[in-house]
């Protein structure tokens, strides 16, 4: 056990220490995040307790900073998951340490998956700050929260986000430049997902269209479980769909991370980016 996790604790002993080498970049995403919060709660002040507002978030508790802090907490692991394994990737090839690591018994595969590992863990570390300001300053109520099915539907989300961002990285390591996919799935997403709004106020076809995105299932599933305290058996159908697109998207997702890496070693463009 020990062996196996040597590799990747040494990957996150890495990023970790050079995050906190930028001091200054390492504390103004914390800052970012404050005024992020402080924003969006006047927003909420000026939306006030409107009848089509508390009709429209009915769902949730009918209010709307609690609604849209979990929004734009948990979507950062949206981010995160799409960008996450293209840029380390990219990072690697642009210091140079790609190429080195490859002829170690590093596999590829092993260098991506654990440069990543800090990133989901910084991503974690945000989402439980957002949350804690929203509680202790601005009264969020999340005293009723269902923890595990909120836990549930945040590990179903890594892993969904994740095979989108595998398929990401597959596109990037062949094609070198620019990665649309990131880009539609990450803008469809937050127009569609319910981030900022709920989908019910959506015309009929983009809620229609909205479910084919799996932020919009966990969103729902986490916002439920924490500001409305229901458990599994509300939350089910959420999960479920949240597993069958991870059943269909990351097979999907390892075959073409495999063919990225098999074309980019026949094409000799595997360390440059």
């Amino acid at each position: 056990m020990a062996s196996i996790l040597r590799k990747p604790l040494a990957f996150f002993k890495k990023d970790f220490l050079m995050e906190v080498s930028y001091r200054f970049s390492f504390m103004f995403q914390f800052a970012s995040i404050f005024f992020s919060v402080v924003m969006f709660y006047f927003v909420a002040k000026l939306i006030g307790d409107a009848p089509s507002v508390k009709n429209s978030l009915s769902a949730y508790g009918g209010n709307y900073f609690s609604f849209v802090l979990i929004g734009i907490a948990f979507s950062n692991f949206l981010s995160v998951g799409l960008g996450s394994f293209s840029s380390s990737i990219r990072s690697e090839q642009m210091i140079g340490t790609l190429e080195a690591m490859l002829v170690t018994p590093t596999t590829l595969s092993n260098i991506v998956l654990s440069s990543s590992q800090w990133n989901f863990a910084f991503t974690s570390l945000r989402v439980g700050v957002y949350l804690l300001l929203g509680v202790l300053m601005f009264g969020v109520d999340l005293g009723n929260a269902a923890v595990l099915p909120a836990l549930s539907a945040l590990i179903l989300t890594v892993v969904a986000f994740s095979s989108l961002g595998i398929i990401s990285a597959s596109f990037i390591m062949i094609f070198k430049r620019g990665d649309p996919i990131a880009w539609a799935l990450s803008t469809s997403s937050t127009l569609l997902g319910g981030v900022y709004y709920p989908i019910a106020i959506l015309p009929d076809w983009l809620q229609t269209l909205s479910y084919a995105f799996p932020i919009t299932y966990s969103l729902n599933a986490i916002r439920l479980s924490l500001l409305q305290g229901q458990g599994f058996s509300e939350v089910g159908g959420d999960l479920l769909s949240l597993v069958a697109f991870s059943v269909i998207t990351l097979p999907i997702s390892l075959l073409s991370f495999r063919y990225a890496v098999s074309r980019a070693k026949k094409d000799g463009s595997l360390s440059y980016y």
